[in-house]
């Protein structure tokens, strides 16, 4: 195992404390910290030390493949690391965005190539599923609830003008198409009204208060109203919320571990100033009702905790060692990448060891055997899941 040294990206609707605080900096920080990147994505990729400078993973996979990613992996992904890493500290309400399947994103990204760069989707050929676990408690918008209710909390908001999108949403799932169509296609010279006649409509509870502070954050975005078809999460530490291909999501505030397939693929549904391609959105999206977004943690082994998704490009275990359990062995696939979220953890995996602190993170090659955990605290540990 080596250290590996993240990049931390200041978007604007980062955390200024959270980020710093897992990683015991003063807080808060100067700017917004809003994600640390542990991977190779080609656009933030981590590094490690070599002879007194740092090289970048990228580098490292492309110079010595079969050392760092394995014949397996290789025949799979391509020389690439298919996961992706992060901590991510919400300050503020992320875009609505949804993410294409494989197929949707090698065929989109082919036909983009004839398309002017303004008007490009897929900057990749990837899918970009994604899977969240709590830190702290955190809020987030994900997938589509029971239409009927969206209907009843719309209506609550006293604005007869939503009456076509109420009728679509009254005939249960299938008219969700239909209802999100209505409210993004919204004419622009209405859209400033209309967001405004919500806020201050006389809706309350958790629709009311979260449409006026949605408003109050983008006035005059009809991705206001696409928010309140959704499920609003509330997750605990530890829980999380799995986002697959076609699921329109959001996060709204709090800290929390991300892992997903390595691609920048993002389709925007509102809250943002950025370009919202309708046509192409509605035509990825899964227009179906999302029962329970929420993943509990499953307990693979002592000290041993994972949350199941259905890809190969990435797993995530959670290992927690202190005084009843010192030790822990992993046996997952190389690479991995292990960030310790709290205490001090030693991970060693045969080829050499490295302590961590909290908010610090190791990175071993395909060539390492099972990890060995040792110490006092948290740490997650990402990897390929190929069984």
């Amino acid at each position: 195992m080596e250290l590996l040294h993240g990049l931390i990206r200041d978007y604007a609707w980062g955390s200024r404390s959270a980020i710093a605080e897992l990683q015991g900096r003063p807080a808060p920080s100067d700017g917004p910290e809003a994600e640390l990147w542990l991977g190779a994505h080609p656009g933030g990729p981590a590094a490690v030390d070599r002879e007194g400078d740092r090289l970048s993973l990228t580098e490292l996979l492309l110079a010595e493949p079969d050392h760092w990613l394995g014949e397996r992996l290789v025949g799979r992904f391509g020389i690439r690391l298919p996961f992706l890493l992060k901590v991510l500290a919400a300050e503020a309400p992320l875009s609505l965005q949804a993410h294409p399947d494989a197929e949707q994103a090698r065929a989109g990204h082919a036909a983009d190539a004839a398309r002017p760069e303004g008007q490009r989707n897929y900057v990749d050929p990837y899918h970009k599923p994604e899977l969240l676990v709590a830190l702290s408690p955190m809020e987030a918008l994900c997938g589509f609830r029971d239409p009927v209710a969206s209907a009843t909390a719309l209506a609550g908001f006293g604005v007869p003008a939503l009456a076509p999108v109420l009728a679509a949403l009254r005939t249960g799932p299938q008219g969700l198409r239909e209802a999100v169509r209505l409210l993004l296609t919204w004419p622009a010279d209405g859209r400033d009204a209309l967001v405004a006649a919500v806020a201050s409509g006389p809706a309350a509870g958790p629709d009311g208060q979260l449409a006026r502070d949605l408003a109050a954050a983008y006035p005059g975005d009809p991705g206001v109203l696409v928010a309140m078809l959704l499920n609003r999460v509330r997750l605990l530490p530890g829980e999380a919320i799995w986002m697959p291909a076609g699921n329109l999501h959001a996060y709204l505030r709090g800290t929390g571990v991300e892992i997903m397939a390595a691609s920048d693929n993002v389709l925007r549904g509102g809250l943002t100033p950025k370009r919202v391609d309708v046509e192409e959105l509605l035509r990825v999206l899964r227009f179906e009702v999302l029962r329970d977004p929420v993943v509990p943690p499953l307990e693979v082994a002592p000290g041993v905790v994972t949350w199941p998704v259905p890809v190969e490009d990435f797993a995530l275990h959670r290992v927690t060692v202190g005084a009843a359990r010192p030790e822990v062995t992993l046996v997952v696939p190389g690479p991995r990448v292990v960030l310790c979220c709290g205490g001090q953890v030693s991970v060693d995996d045969g080829a050499g060891a490295v302590t961590l602190e909290s908010g610090r993170a190791a990175v071993g090659s395909a060539v390492g055997g099972p990890l060995r955990l040792v110490g006092t605290g948290e740490a997650y540990v990402a990897s390929c899941g190929l069984s």
